[in-house]
Order: C-alpha cells, then structure tokens, then sequence
C-alpha cells in the first residue's frame, strides 16, 4: 500500500475550477508540487525548458495568504513577461506568528507557441477551500484555481 506521500500532486473533481492537492515532506516542497500542480493545468511543464530563472520573494501575514500570493505571483510572472515554468525550487519558508516568507526560485523560458503546447487558461488562484496540512507523512496542500 502507498502512502499519499508517494505521489507529488493529483487533481480533484470540481465544477468550473481545477482543484488540486500538492504534497511534499517539507513545506517548501508542498509549496513547489502546488506550483506545478497549477503550472501543469496550464501547460506541459516537461516541455519547458528551464534556461532562465527568476528570484521571487514574498511576505504575507498567514500562511494561506502565502499560498495565495505564490500561485498568484506565478500566475502575474506568466502573464507579464510571458514565461512559463517548468522548475520550481522553494529555497525557504519562514512561517512566524505576525508574518511567514518565502524564498523561490522559478525556471524557465519565454513562451513559444511552437514548442509550448497550453492547455486551460488558469485566470486566478482562490481561497476557496484552500486547506494546508501537516501530518506525520508530510505535507498537504490543497488549492483551487480559477479557470
């Protein structure tokens, strides 16, 4: 029998939205299966590749809100500078009592239709029936995006 750490992400039966869940050992590796758990529905991330990187770091007031602030600054890096990623690597996470942070690194490249195959446009990440959770086999990360 495997144990739900096994996998990295799956996604859930939902109406209008995608709904995922992201798993990992630590929280950062949550964090980093969400992001491609969202980057996936978009794209073919094993189409990518990862020859450009972008820093980002993020403070917000709650770890949903963390969350929230992540997939959305994904989301705003792939509209703006049109780049799709296909390597995440959450380098830290912080998570104090007024305020948790983030330290990631995304790579990628520049969106090329001729390579990059896109699947759903995701318009924005929710709070709706977001759940973090921390069990003795890790991490789990629930999340809903609008699509």
């Amino acid at each position: 029998m495997s144990s739900e750490m096994d996998i990295d992400y799956e996604y859930l039966e939902h109406t209008a939205d995608v709904r995922f869940r992201a798993y990992g050992k630590s929280l950062e590796q949550a964090f980093e299966n969400a992001a491609l758990a969202m980057l996936n529905v978009m794209v073919e991330t094993s189409s990518v590749n990862n020859s450009l990187s972008v820093n980002i770091e993020l403070t917000s007031f709650d770890l949903d809100s963390l969350l929230f602030d992540w997939l959305s600054e994904i989301l705003f890096i792939f509209e703006v500078d049109e780049m799709v990623f296909g390597r995440v690597k959450v380098n830290k996470i912080t998570v104090g009592d007024e305020e948790c942070s983030l330290k990631a690194t995304l790579y990628g490249e520049t969106i090329d239709l001729s390579v990059h195959v896109f699947d759903t446009e995701v318009k924005a990440a929710t709070y709706n029936d977001m759940r973090i959770e921390n069990s003795d086999d890790g991490w789990m990360i629930q999340a809903t995006v609008d699509t």
